[in-house]
């Protein structure tokens, strides 16, 4: 059974592209940071749009490895290097989070950090999944 509620208090201006609260049931899945490098470790741009696209796909292939997909995220933490490139490509990355992830607003936080473990990422994403329990879930 997965069970997967918004919540968003009373008298709060909608908030866009991320929801304040969710309550789920179901297996918990922790997705490490993922960055924009494939699956091979290998950076194919040094741009943060691309590099955006790349990490988030990476979340997306946990998601599903696990039986999972967007729809069960509860949460993500996106640390960029640069915020200010982050609010100049906001737009396309929105776009990008609609391509990849429709309409499935998780919680989420943006922090700003001086560097990455990798010196080329510009990005990591971490997130939090609520999947259905299933007859392979953990006991």
């Amino acid at each position: 059974m997965n069970e997967r509620r918004i919540i968003e208090p009373e008298g709060w201006a909608r908030p866009r592209g991320y929801a304040n609260g969710i309550a789920a049931r179901g297996e918990l899945l922790a997705v490490a940071g993922q960055i924009g490098w494939n699956a091979q470790q290998h950076f194919e741009s040094d741009e943060l749009l691309p590099q955006f696209r790349q990490a988030l796909a990476n979340v997306v292939a946990v998601l599903r490895a696990a039986g999972g997909g967007p729809e069960h995220m509860i949460s993500m933490t996106m640390y960029v290097v640069d915020k200010h490139a982050y609010l100049a490509a906001a737009a396309e990355i929105g776009g990008v989070w609609r391509e990849l992830c429709g309409k499935n607003f998780p919680t989420m936080a943006l922090v700003q950090v001086a560097a990455l473990l990798e010196d080329r990422a510009l990005v990591e994403l971490q997130a939090l999944a609520v999947l259905p329990v299933s007859e392979e879930s953990p006991r």
